[in-house]
């Protein structure tokens, strides 16, 4: 559940947002709040925490620039979230919103209810993009300073160490203005960021290699670095995949796919988790046998349902999974159905494709990307996902080609 806040002294322009936005994104799934005033929007603010606001440059007692000013000064940092309204074209304006910290800008009577809607539901990703990322170079700065009091205890050093010390120091340097400038953020979590968690499992395993420790609780400290950097990895390449799919410069072009050769092909990559779990894949493909579509990305939908059955299965009992294709008014639609954990769709129905969203942390290891890159990958292509799912008794998703 989304919070847009509304601030706009025309009490008509507020209607259309909001029939825009409900129409758009959902009435279930935003709460809105207006304020007519920049005091009103001040006390607004700070009682509904919203994910987003919808900014008017002109009200009676202040300015949009002014207001954002006010706003970042209550606001933590990184995390606010503001598309300005103006009432004309003036891209002199525009810019100062932006350098002042505004996400986007939009001009009255020049938007209908998808470019709002598309404007603000991108500003929020941005926004929770940015705030991940923040929160992710500020565990490396901690792993950073946590490896060079081990440093300390070291009597002495290969050369190589130093030099890799000093190509981690040149990585931060260039994670540091890429933090700074958050239009690069693609580029850096595809491949910035790869590099420094690369140089970390080096320096690592340079250290494990060459360096001789007295405290007894080294062990256990190497374990959990090499934890976290592998969790830290995962979650970059995760982010990489999604950035890579929706920054595509062409569509790619689609081919004659075998469905059973695709679930061949993900089930050879799982194989160690389909023996660990005792899983039975089972598959009927009778009714589309195979389709038209971009081959990589129905590889990636497959996978990532497959490896989420295996994943978040029921403790104790066997994963039961299948995969069956059927035909909806001509359509192809893909149903994969398992016996697992399911997940409680009154309370996460709404934010089950959502980014960063896990629903079973406890259950396994995860970073809540592989549905939000299902569900984009599947809208590309124009098609839509339907979810029926029963706690403790399993999940069927419903991909419609």
């Amino acid at each position: 559940m989304k919070k847009i806040l509304l601030i706009d002294d025309n009490e008509q322009d507020r209607q259309l947002y909001r029939r825009f936005l409900g129409k758009q994104l959902g009435h279930e799934s935003i709460v809105l709040a207006e304020a007519e005033t920049g005091a009103e929007a001040v006390a607004q603010f700070v009682q509904v925490q919203p994910d987003c606001v919808l900014l008017d440059y002109n009200l009676p007692d202040t300015d949009g620039i002014q207001l954002l000013s006010r706003l970042n000064e209550l606001a933590p940092p990184n995390s606010l979230c503001v598309v300005m309204i103006t009432g004309g074209g003036n891209e002199a304006l525009a810019v100062r919103a932006l350098n002042m910290g505004a996400l986007d800008y939009l001009v009255k009577q020049q938007f209908d209810p998808e470019l709002l809607a598309k404007t603000v539901r991108h500003a929020i990703e941005k926004n929770e993009w940015r705030q991940y990322e923040s929160r992710y170079h500020h565990e490396l700065q901690v792993m950073n300073q946590q490896l060079r009091d081990s440093l300390d205890m070291v009597q002495e050093t290969r050369r190589e160490l130093s030099n890799k010390n000093a190509e981690l120091t040149n990585a931060n340097q260039q994670l540091a203005r890429t933090n700074a400038d958050l239009d690069n953020f693609v580029y850096a979590a595809s491949h910035d960021l790869k590099q420094p968690v690369n140089n970390l499992r080096g320096l690592f395993e340079e250290l494990r290699d060459t360096a001789i420790f007295q405290d007894p609780a080294a062990p256990h400290m190497w374990r959990l670095a090499d934890d976290s950097l592998r969790v830290l990895a995962t979650t970059i390449a995760d982010l990489a995949t999604v950035v890579q799919e929706e920054r595509l410069a062409h569509p790619e072009t689609t081919e004659q796919v075998a469905l059973a050769e695709v679930v061949a092909e993900a089930t050879q990559t799982l194989r160690p988790q389909i023996v660990e779990t005792g899983a039975v894949i089972d598959t009927n493909f009778e009714a589309v046998p195979s389709l038209q579509y971009v081959p990589r990305n129905l590889r990636t939908i497959v996978f990532n349902l497959l490896a989420n059955a295996l994943k978040y299965h029921y403790p104790g009992r066997p994963p039961q999974v299948s995969l069956r294709t059927r035909l909806v008014d001509g359509r192809a639609v893909l149903d994969v159905q398992d016996n697992g954990l399911g997940i409680d769709l009154e309370r996460h129905g709404a934010e089950l494709f959502q980014l960063f969203r896990r629903f079973h942390p406890e259950a396994a290891a995860g970073t809540g990307v592989g549905l939000f890159l299902v569900n984009r990958l599947v809208q590309a292509q124009g098609g839509h996902l339907e979810v029926a799912s029963q706690p403790d008794y399993g999940t069927t998703f419903s991909v419609y080609l």
